[in-house]
């Protein structure tokens, strides 16, 4: 496996030949963080580097708070991001047919909300609406505008992920719509453990690409990229990589 490792302080290399890719990331333990070394680690950044490697593509990742990275592959200032496609985001990147991953959402809440066994019964976002609840989510959750914002749903937002389960043991809000396996690493690192819980409603999962801006050529391989994927799918890659993060501790 041909991964490119990079370190913390490391100097950004020239693309002089447009097999090098800049991607900008927040760090989010288990896709994408640094080790105590400061090597990257985490099971996107494992996949996506992995696939751009069987196309010859090297990779090079930066820490970014998750709206600075959006913006900057906006601007040009950064080559791609991994995330979910939306419209928004497809007006200035480039991506590829098939998810390389998809991440279930769940909802959580305090463990002592008043409100405990009408929201474990929610079937629908209007259910949500109905119960005049609050949504706490991280700035840059482009679902929560989709899907949460966009229905009328009043949505409190902290700067990072670790900071939304603070605020929904706080009572500052009554519901978090998360993925759980990232979601519980936060609660147990934060010591919430007894003060949150995760309740059975899920809604639509979400599909996780790699995003090229459509100023750089490398862009157009993306097809290239896509049909690794599949090849990574089909030859046990990507679960082998997803396996080995399941239930790790952050490094």
């Amino acid at each position: 496996m041909l991964i490119h490792t990079a370190l913390a302080g490391e100097e950004e290399p020239a693309d002089a030949d447009g097999k090098i890719l800049v991607i900008d990331y927040p760090d989010f333990w288990p896709f994408f963080s640094r080790d105590s070394d400061g090597n990257m680690v985490g099971f996107f950044y494992e996949i996506v580097s992995e696939g751009l490697s069987r196309i010859g593509v090297k990779s090079y990742w930066k820490s970014f708070p998750w709206g600075r990275c959006q913006a900057q592959v906006r601007s040009g200032e950064a080559h791609a991001m991994v995330t979910v496609p939306t419209p928004e985001r497809l007006q200035y990147a480039n991506t590829h047919e098939h998810p390389f991953y998809i991440k279930k959402q769940t909802i959580f809440t305090s463990a002592d909300h008043p409100k405990l066994e009408q929201i474990k019964a929610i079937q629908s976002l209007e259910d949500i609406k109905n119960l005049d609840l609050t949504v706490v989510t991280y700035v840059g959750n482009g679902w929560n505008e989709q899907n949460i914002v966009a229905h009328g749903i009043r949505t409190y937002h902290a700067p990072y992920l670790k900071n939304v389960w603070r605020m929904l043991a706080n009572k500052r809000g009554d519901i978090a719509i998360e993925w759980p396996v990232a979601a519980w690493s936060f609660i147990e690192e934060s010591g919430l453990s007894k003060d949150i819980v995760q309740t059975d409603v899920s809604f639509a999962p979400m599909s996780f690409h790699l995003l090229i801006s459509k100023q750089y050529a490398i862009s157009k391989r993306l097809s290239e990229f896509d049909a690794v994927i599949l090849q990574m799918k089909r030859d046990g890659t990507i679960d082998a990589i997803v396996e080995r993060y399941m239930g790790m501790s952050q490094p």
